[in-house]
């Protein structure tokens, strides 16, 4: 056993609260943005999953860098681990700041291309200018918390994200209600934010993991080409999600003039991310755990420890959400006096319970199929269902069949559902195994 090793349960929490704080992060900038008005959330929403969708370049190293560092981790070689995140972020550098300046430079055309609603696209692109043109820190920060929770040190990750919120929130209030800058001081206090907390992850990294004194060395071109391996499908999947989601939303956009279905679905997700975080921190901690094993052949504990996380993700998830959905109208009349916003977003969060289960399933068994090497199966898998139901079926159920919003949820429920079983079937075939990096 490696020194370092923790149970599923010591890795989770730390990164469990990590994402809920990063997750009320974004709920506080939705709540304090009510208050100027439903467009400014619609807007942000947007604007939000625009610059999700080309920062998604920078998952190519997160995913496999992180499947690197675990299995020479595992394998006792720390000195690879050290190369794989001085490669990872050489990578993000030469990626984010182009993209930055690209971003802070074009956003309005971006905006119009893609068919905004007139009644969002001033503050839209206010906010994609500033923390688009930030971006590159979005590169930066995963390289140094993917570093540190590589070695299992997740509590690190979690201080820097409690900082940053803090930090976050106070210059939201400062920004929103002593200078009334409005979107555009929720911007800069995200912006700002994330360099306190890149500051504090590269302090942390270096003061508490010591791999650049172990001896073990590969070549630099193998240590990338590994990490492509894994993080370019990873990627690929990502940008297949954010660019049926970019379809979804445009759907959503043609349905009114005034961008009620679109914050309405960025109010519904922002609340369901609550019940998200408990799956996606399982599948993190599982996915350290199983690239430490796998990189010492452990395929027995593999199978044991995936099932065990999965189990528990799905009984937590399934809490979170009906409770989430049960205080709908609570949460909802808190940040808009809106009755049939209020309405609405109540049946999407019954419709969220369903999805959650297809979600946690993904993350868990789609994370684990990375880690341990098998990253073409989840594309695979999104290229059929992303588009044949989020795409499609919003298309279809949304517009054709003027469910609008309520539609959209629909089909995003079936999306995650049908690739969730999807995953558990390429992970029972065992054809994951033996693809391990060491």
């Amino acid at each position: 056993m490696l020194k370092n090793d923790k149970g599923l349960v010591s890795l989770f929490l730390p990164i469990f609260f990590e994402i809920l704080f990063f997750m009320l992060a974004g709920m506080v900038d939705t709540l304090m943005l009510s208050t100027i008005g439903d467009e400014c959330v619609g807007a942000v929403g947007t604007a939000n999953t625009y610059i999700s969708m080309f920062i998604l370049m920078f998952s190519i190293v997160s995913t496999g860098m992180m499947a690197v560092m675990t299995q020479n981790i595992g394998a006792e070689k720390k000195g690879v681990a050290y190369q794989a995140r001085n490669v990872g972020l050489v990578f993000n550098l030469i990626l984010s700041l182009p993209l930055s300046i690209c971003l802070f430079l074009f956003s309005e055309d971006l905006l119009v291309t893609i068919g905004i609603s007139e009644a969002l696209k001033k503050p839209a692109t206010t906010y994609m200018q500033i923390v688009g043109g930030a971006c590159f820190l979005n590169g930066l920060i995963p390289v140094f918390s993917g570093y540190l929770r590589a070695f299992g040190h997740t509590k690190y990750p979690l201080f820097a994200t409690i900082v940053a919120n803090i930090v976050n929130l106070v210059l939201n209030a400062i920004f929103l209600f002593v200078f009334h800058y409005g979107v555009a001081g929720v911007a800069f206090a995200t912006a700002i934010s994330r360099v306190v907390n890149l500051c504090i992850v590269i302090g942390l990294s270096i003061k508490h993991v010591h791999a650049k004194q172990s001896p073990e060395r590969i070549a630099v071109v193998k240590v990338f080409r590994q990490i492509l391996q894994i993080g370019f499908p990873s990627a690929l999947e990502t940008l297949l999600y954010n660019v049926s989601m970019t379809l979804a939303i445009r759907f959503l956009n043609q349905m009114d003039v005034a961008g009620f279905n679109v914050a309405a679905r960025a109010y519904a997700a922002q609340i369901a991310n609550f019940s998200f975080c408990a799956g996606a921190a399982l599948a993190q901690a599982n996915a350290i755990i199983i690239g430490w094993k796998v990189g010492r052949k452990e395929y027995g504990e593999c199978e044991k420890g995936t099932r065990k996380a999965w189990f528990f993700g799905i009984l937590i998830s399934a809490c979170c959400s009906v409770l989430v959905a049960l205080s709908a109208p609570l949460f909802i009349g808190s940040l808009t006096d809106n009755p049939q916003m209020i309405s609405v977003v109540s049946k999407l969060l019954w419709i969220d319970v369903i999805l959650e289960f297809g979600r946690v399933t993904n993350l868990i068994y789609g994370n684990a199929l990375k880690t341990c090497g098998d990253a073409i199966c989840p594309v695979a898998l999104g290229v059929v269902f992303m588009f044949l139901c989020s795409v499609g079926g919003t298309y279809l159920l949304g517009i054709v069949m003027n469910m609008l919003v309520t539609g959209c949820y629909i089909a995003l429920t079936c999306d995650e559902c049908f690739r969730g079983v999807g995953m558990i079937l390429r992970w029972k075939s065992k054809k994951w195994q033996g693809k391990g990096l060491v």
